[in-house]
């Protein structure tokens, strides 16, 4: 579904990625692990356009991926960044209607209603700004927003970063659903066994290379790969 070969990319003169390649499958969640610094977070900015690609090649669905972010959002890939970026001076229904209106088409999967379902306290948040939200209530926002493009494929950078247990949980059991629904996503997480629980498949990522692939049974029972290269 989207396979990266030879991917070089970075900051400025910074080189961070060499050579990555790997690839994500059609109805299937692939985590992304590795220690900080590695290149996780680089490689997803250089799929959505927002880092250069320097040389290699990403495809989408059998066809180059383009390269400014606006056309990667409507080639079908939504983004849920480590940030968040909701919008603090709109409200929640604001940040939600931004996306419908916009990716929603004649008849969406998702509409604010299926969202909603999903993510119950945001339908008791709606006219909230940005800035009254709660960490956790910020990364359902987040995670909803790109719910509403109608992605083909999501991908979600951090999605447990700084929040609460329970909320980690939730976070957990909402992704889990939209697994079970069969929607494809690209995970990179911390979290080892948040990760490994729901992905199928796995690329660990060190110094820039893809140093590790194969299934989330496979990484969970290699311990001599969590040690060397996620410090499990």
């Amino acid at each position: 579904m989207l396979e990266l070969s030879g991917i070089e990319s970075g900051y400025g003169e910074t080189q961070v990625l060499h050579g990555l390649s790997l690839e994500a499958q059609q109805g299937r969640v692939l985590a992304i692990l590795g220690r900080n610094g590695a290149g996780k977070s680089t490689t997803l900015k250089t799929i959505m356009g927002l880092l250069p690609l320097k040389s290699g090649k990403i495809v989408f669905e059998g066809k180059p991926i383009a390269r400014q972010p606006y056309d990667v959002a409507k080639s079908g890939i939504a983004y849920v960044p480590e940030t968040r970026d909701i919008f603090p001076s709109l409200t929640v229904r604001e940040n939600l209607e931004i996306a419908a209106k916009r990716f929603g088409g004649a008849a969406p999967e998702w509409t604010m209603e299926r969202v909603l379902d999903l993510f119950p306290r945001l339908g008791e948040r709606m006219d909230n700004g940005g800035t009254q939200l709660s960490g956790g209530e910020q990364q359902m926002l987040a995670i909803a927003r790109g719910l509403l493009m109608n992605p083909r494929l999501l991908i979600l950078d951090e999605p447990t970063e700084g929040l609460a247990p329970i909320i980690v949980k939730l976070i957990h059991d909402k992704l889990q659903d939209l697994k079970a629904a069969g929607l494809p996503m690209i995970i990179v997480e911390q979290n080892f066994g948040f990760a490994t629980s729901l992905a199928d498949d796995v690329v660990v990522v060190g110094k820039g290379q893809a140093v590790w692939t194969g299934s989330a049974e496979e990484i969970r029972a290699d311990e001599a790969a969590q040690h060397t290269w996620l410090g499990v």
